[in-house]
């Protein structure tokens, strides 16, 4: 049976990623095998 949660294969872009719900949007995302793209107003983030 395929696993519901996996995201292998797919892309996820997540916006205001430094932190809060964003940064934990983006870890979770990635350890389901989905390639992330990150982005912040903070330079150093």
């Amino acid at each position: 049976m395929k696993n519901p949660f996996d995201l292998s294969g797919q892309v996820a872009v997540i916006t205001g990623s430094s932190k809060g719900i964003g940064r934990a949007a983006a870890e979770i995302m990635a350890s389901l095998g989905a390639k992330v793209v990150v982005s912040s107003r903070k330079a150093d983030a």
